[in-house]
């Protein structure tokens, strides 16, 4: 019969005794929490990777003042695979976890073992968004160093030491990367000993001048100029001649005397030219003849055209 049970623990009544608390979280989980953040704030929110993307731009820019370039991500598939191929420098490359691979993917990993020098990280794909931004990595990232620019005066001085006229090509205004990799490897084929460019307003050694560049920049240094008018300056009181291309230049290539000294042949930009400054300092400014009628061209076609006619001067 109920409440005769010899069983023990057993319940004989109806009525509920003491039991533990929730201890006050359950009225803790039913107050509010708070005011809605800003968008800026919540993470995924589409603002909040543009402010997010906004403050990296803001530390390099911060780093590029003090004189030091920050690494630099390569982001797909096929850019990742496009630059370990043309050997860019790279020190880690990033592959999503549990990545559904395929050809580029296999390859990429593939290239970046045999070099020996690149470490090979795994991370989840929360990761990948965080550090590029929410950019279409599709699971490949690759780290690119900060480029070691020598000073302008490193390219005189190896000049001189080999016994060489210094051959040396400097940038006013050239913002295109890909145009920077072009006079790279223009200057190593035709025996230039570097290329200058100012650190402000100016192109750098990304990723993409690394693969326009066709792997020369490994062995023709890129010097960086605080201000470029007084590194020219410079230059001239080294004993080299400075020679600006200018379309309105008032002699033409064919013409100019000393093209095998001591050279710098400065290049502007493709739409402005040559900076005022830049244009008072130079020793000549000279005019590349163009009968097919064009009115410029892009930096790095003209400055292969001179440095092929000083290359020809000198042999």
């Amino acid at each position: 019969m109920p409440g005769n049970s010899q069983r023990r623990n057993r319940r004989t009544s109806q009525k509920k005794g003491p039991q533990i608390g929730s201890g006050g979280q359950r009225r803790k989980g039913l107050e509010g929490k708070g005011p809605t953040p800003p968008a800026e704030l919540r993470p995924g929110h589409a603002k909040k990777r543009a402010a997010d993307a906004r403050a990296r731009r803001q530390h390099a820019a911060q780093a590029a003042r003090r004189g030091r370039t920050p690494s630099e991500l390569v982001v797909g598939r096929n850019a990742v695979l496009e630059a370990l191929r043309a050997e860019v420098p790279a020190s880690t490359l990033y592959v999503q976890q549990f990545l559904d691979a395929d050809d580029r993917v296999t390859e990429s990993v593939k290239l970046a073992v045999d070099r020996g020098t690149v470490r090979l990280a795994e991370a989840p794909r929360a990761e990948l968004d965080r550090i590029t931004g929410g950019l279409n990595h599709q699971g490949l990232v690759l780290q690119v160093p900060p480029y070691a620019y020598a000073h302008p005066d490193d390219l005189t001085r190896a000049a001189f030491e080999a016994g060489e006229q210094p051959l040396i090509v400097a940038l006013d205004g050239v913002t295109d990367p890909r145009n920077l990799g072009a006079v790279v490897r223009s200057a190593a084929a035709f025996g230039g000993h570097g290329v200058v460019v100012p650190e402000r307003r100016a192109a750098g050694m990304t990723a993409g001048a690394w693969k326009t560049s066709a792997g020369t920049a490994a062995r023709t240094p890129v010097a960086r100029a605080t201000n470029l008018t007084r590194a020219l300056q410079s230059y001239r009181k080294a004993g080299l001649t400075v020679v600006g291309l200018a379309a309105d230049g008032e002699a033409e290539l064919a013409d100019v005397p000393g093209l095998a000294g001591p050279l710098v042949v400065v290049v502007g930009s493709e739409g402005k030219g040559l900076s005022r400054l830049v244009g008072e300092t130079c020793d000549l400014r000279v005019r590349i003849p163009m009968p097919g009628g064009t009115e410029s061209l892009n930096a790095g076609v003209a400055a292969g055209i001179v440095l092929y006619e000083a290359a020809r001067h000198r042999r």
